[in-house]
């Protein structure tokens, strides 16, 4: 059988079922009905299970938005196994020749941030499962959308995730005069068949997990708690924002925990007090250990 691996999204609505291999060539599809649906059997199919809401396909996964008549616990392991069975009877999951020539209708808006600098591009479908970050035009050889807008001259930094774009600005322009411009620039970017992130050229961030369980397994007790506590705790809350952050290391004698911010969170000027107040307080409370600070590499 086709291994199917069950992912969360930061919506509670949506599902991931992933891949093994690439099922797209860089390219996105959003599906809202079966009519919509003809470039993809696959789509079509699992729109006849009545909790189906979207269908969105990109990379090596299909992610499913559904109703609320059911919760996910109760049906994505039939989910699952249904989409496995699909592709091992030989059933086509995407018509490419029906889609190249199919602009794909999307929408974009803006979303402040708690950083006053960066801005939070929400795009109607799935764009990656890899975390990215781009300080300079020089790091966008998997971008071309990136690439782009740092052409922008006011652009400093760019963070794409999940359906987001996080773009930090200089302070030369005040966001009403250039959040409409990017919009519409990331929208006809993106419906024109643009590439967001070209996956295989981030293949390197999947294929080293592996590595990172590895790693894991070597570090002491405490650093896998701490860990754990960000995955769970804080991630989803820092990604609503539009950022993210990552543990980089503990120092058991003076019990320091070092993180990395990405995104909004990079320079935001509310982020010492969220380290402290926030992230530090919960890590001193669920560890039952006062002496835990924490700081932020580059803050």
């Amino acid at each position: 059988m086709t291994k199917i691996t069950i992912k969360e999204t930061q919506n509670p609505t949506i599902l991931k079922f992933e891949f093994e291999d690439f099922i797209t060539q860089n390219q996105n599809f959003e599906f809202k009905n079966i009519d919509e649906a003809q470039a993809s059997p696959l789509a079509q199919q699992l729109f006849y299970l009545p909790f189906v809401k979207t269908v969105y396909i990109s990379g090596n996964f299909i992610a499913i938005e559904r109703y609320s008549i059911v919760d996910w616990d109760d049906v994505k392991d039939a989910v699952a196994e249904q989409i496995s069975s699909f592709v091992e009877k030989g059933g086509v999951i995407i018509k490419i020749d029906e889609t190249k020539a199919k602009k794909q209708p999307i929408t974009v808006y803006g979303e402040t941030t708690p950083n006053p600098s960066a801005l939070k591009f929400v795009v109607s479908r799935m764009l990656t499962r890899n975390a990215v970050e781009y300080k300079n035009i020089d790091q966008t050889a998997s971008s071309p959308l990136a690439q782009e807008l740092f052409k922008f001259p006011y652009v400093k930094e760019i963070f794409i995730d999940e359906n987001y774009i996080s773009v930090t600005k200089y302070e030369i322009n005040d966001w009403s005069e250039i959040t409409l411009e990017l919009r519409t620039f990331i929208k006809q970017f993106i419906e024109n068949g643009g590439t967001v992130l070209d996956e295989s050229l981030i293949q390197t961030a999947t294929k080293n997990e592996v590595a990172k369980d590895e790693a894991f397994d070597k570090l002491d007790v405490t650093s896998q708690q701490i860990i754990n506590i960000l995955e769970e705790y804080v991630k989803p809350a820092v990604a609503a924002d539009g950022g993210n952050i990552a543990f980089e290391s503990y120092n058991e004698e003076d019990k320091t925990v070092k993180v990395l911010l990405q995104g909004a969170c990079s320079g935001c000027p509310s982020s010492t007090f969220t380290l402290k107040s926030g992230i530090e307080n919960m890590l001193k409370s669920m560890l039952n250990d006062e002496a835990i600070k924490v700081e932020a590499s580059n803050a």
